[in-house]
Parts: C-alpha cells; sequence; structure tokens
C-alpha cells in the first residue's frame, strides 16, 4: 500500500474534519507526473487504514490512499481542478458532490455492475446523472446530554427544545462554516424551513446562548467538562462517548437527525478508470460494507447496501434527513457567511 496523509496550512486544519473528526495529518501535494499510471489514487476521509487491504486483497489493482478530513480533502479537490491528482474520491459531503457533478468533474453514466446492489435508500440517493454513488448516510447531528448534569426527563427530545430557556447557556454545535460534518446538519434546517426560517431558528438558539465549536471534538470537551449540558453532535463521536463510558446519554429526535451521505465518484480525467470503477464496484460489496460496519466507532451509519444491518447498539430505527444536494450546494456559501457572521457579533 501507499498512504499519503494531507498537510496543508496551519488557517486551512482549523477548517477541516472529517466524518468522525478524528485528527489526519498528511503529506505535501504532488503533481500529476508524479504519479504512476497503474496505481489508483483515492482521496479519502474515513475507513483509510482497512479499505488499501482489502481492495487490494480482493482485485489485482494496485492502490494509493489520500487520507485527509473532510475540509482538506474538499480543498484538495479544488486546488487540482485543472490538473487532478486522483481517480476516485469516496468521503462525507453531498453538496460537494453535486458541485463537483455539475463543473463536469465526475465520469457521469457510469451504470456500475452492483448498482443492483443499492436497496432502496441508496437508490433514493443516487443522482440522476448516475456520477457519484452513495456507500451510506450517518447522522451529522444528534442530542447528546451529560448524565451528570440532566436527567433523562429533563432532556430535550426535538431541535426545538433546543431554544427552550430551561437549556440556557448550556447547549453547543459545531460550526458548519468551519466543521465539514456540521454544514449537511445545518443544511437541512434551512432547506425545511426555508433561509429566512432557518436563519430564524438558529437566531433562537444563539440568543438562547448556544455555544459553537470549531469541531466535533471541541464539543465533546466542552461536554465532558461541564461547560454545556446538551450538544448537537456529530453520531459516531457520540458513539464513542457511550463506548469510551463517559457519563451521556444519545436521543434520536422525534422528527429525525440530519445526515451526511457518505459518496464515491470518479475523476472525468482519470486515466485508470477500469481499476477505478473496480473500486466503485467493490465499495457497494456486501462483504465490504459489512467490514465497514464492523469497523469501529467508523461504523455507524446506514448502508446503501441490501441486507447490511447497522451496529446493534445504534438506533434500530435511527431516523436520517438528508438535504438535498443540489439545494445544499446552491446555499452552501451563504449559509456559511452568515454562521461566520454571528460568529462575531
Amino acid at each position: 500500500m501507499k498512504k499519503i496523509a494531507l498537510l496543508f496550512a496551519a488557517t486551512l486544519a482549523l477548517s477541516a474534519c472529517s466524518g468522525n473528526e478524528t485528527e489526519k495529518t498528511a503529506g505535501s501535494t504532488s503533481s500529476k507526473t508524479t504519479k504512476e499510471n497503474d496505481v489508483l489514487t483515492v482521496y479519502v476521509n474515513d475507513f483509510d487504514e482497512m479499505i488499501e487491504p482489502l481492495f487490494e486483497e480482493a482485485t489485482d489493482y494496485d492502490v494509493e490512499i489520500v487520507v485527509g478530513n473532510g475540509a482538506e480533502i474538499q480543498s484538495r479537490i479544488e486546488s487540482e481542478k485543472s490538473n487532478p491528482n486522483w481517480d476516485v474520491v469516496w468521503m462525507d459531503g453531498q453538496a460537494s458532490f453535486s458541485r463537483w457533478d455539475d463543473e463536469g468533474m465526475f465520469k457521469q453514466n457510469l451504470d456500475l455492475e452492483n448498482k443492483a446492489n443499492l436497496n432502496d435508500f441508496g437508490k433514493e440517493l443516487l443522482p440522476k446523472t448516475d456520477a457519484y454513488y452513495p456507500t451510506g448516510a450517518h447522522a451529522a447531528g444528534v442530542i447528546v446530554y451529560n448524565t451528570n448534569e440532566i436527567t433523562s426527563e429533563e432532556a430535550p427530545k426535538t431541535w426545538e427544545d433546543l431554544t427552550d430557556e430551561r437549556f440556557k447557556d448550556s447547549v453547543g454545535m459545531a460550526d458548519p462554516a468551519v466543521a465539514a460534518p456540521a454544514f449537511p446538519f445545518v443544511a437541512w434546517f434551512f432547506e425545511e424551513q426555508g433561509m429566512d426560517a432557518g436563519k430564524e431558528y438558529f437566531t433562537k438558539l444563539f440568543e438562547n446562548g448556544t455555544k459553537v465549536y470549531p469541531k466535533n471534538p471541541n464539543v465533546v470537551e466542552a461536554l465532558l467538562s461541564g461547560e454545556i449540558k446538551v450538544a448537537a453532535l456529530q453520531e459516531s463521536n457520540a458513539y464513542k462517548m457511550v463506548q469510551d463510558g463517559e457519563p451521556v446519554e444519545i436521543i434520536w429526535p422525534e422528527e429525525g437527525a440530519p445526515a451526511s451521505v457518505r459518496y464515491a465518484a470518479i475523476s472525468s480525467k482519470t486515466d485508470n478508470e477500469k481499476a477505478a470503477r473496480a473500486f466503485m464496484n467493490f465499495l457497494l460489496e456486501y462483504e465490504t460494507q459489512k467490514e465497514m460496519i464492523n469497523g469501529g466507532t467508523e461504523g455507524y451509519f446506514t448502508s446503501s447496501v441490501k441486507d447490511v444491518e447497522s451496529p446493534d447498539d445504534r438506533d434500530k430505527e435511527a431516523p436520517l434527513l438528508i438535504a438535498d444536494p443540489a439545494k445544499a450546494a446552491e446555499n452552501e456559501a451563504e449559509i456559511k457567511t452568515w454562521f461566520s457572521d454571528q460568529s462575531v457579533q
């Protein structure tokens, strides 16, 4: 295996965060001319430790895994638009995939062999262009509360509950203008309620003293320290806290949890399409999906493949609310700018 970690300037690192937001660092960018044509280059933000050996064992292809957190991968792809150094990108962020597809960065009409493996949930997530394929989705935000601070009777049950005065100065969340998983979380509210009503909802949260932290791990620290009592937290972070024996409980809100979709796509400029298609089909295999589900906290997601079940300790219903990729992409700049403006007020 060849595995590279992405390394960017400090300002970019501040804006980064992956699906489960573990710290991931990496090497410098390399030009397209240095890439070996017979090696498949895949940009990922999760599952980097397991996916390379699984793929190489299942196929005759060599793969170079380039790993970074969500914002690092997004930024690298943006910087390489004219000369991409990747064959496949596989990461969270439906808005980015919709935008990149519109910009002609993906091969379209793939009609993969394992398209037939998609369950009904996966079919609903597949775009009309057949350019980027869903491998699963996870909650970008569930409600988590510190049981040393709040009883189960007092705990919020809906997203609207977080605006109640009894939670004044007690709620925390990650910044969608900084943290990659936090954007699909807020994007759903703006789509469901409309832009003006979405701003009104989050304004009520801010006026109630809700604290905004750069990334989900910062929210975890605040929740455990007692700085906040309740959090809107990405689910893999939430379940890791439970696994670690921390004094927290997870609530899936009555209306559901806004979700982030993990997609995979092939570069329209790849010179390694056969291997790229093999990798895409590999991700949609039942056996691959089961390995991912069993792969620790990254495995807390709803699969897009038939007959694949989520971890036993995950909510069996796990109602996910998914913002439309195109609408999320259309409103991304306005939403992020608005949140950035709120943080300096």
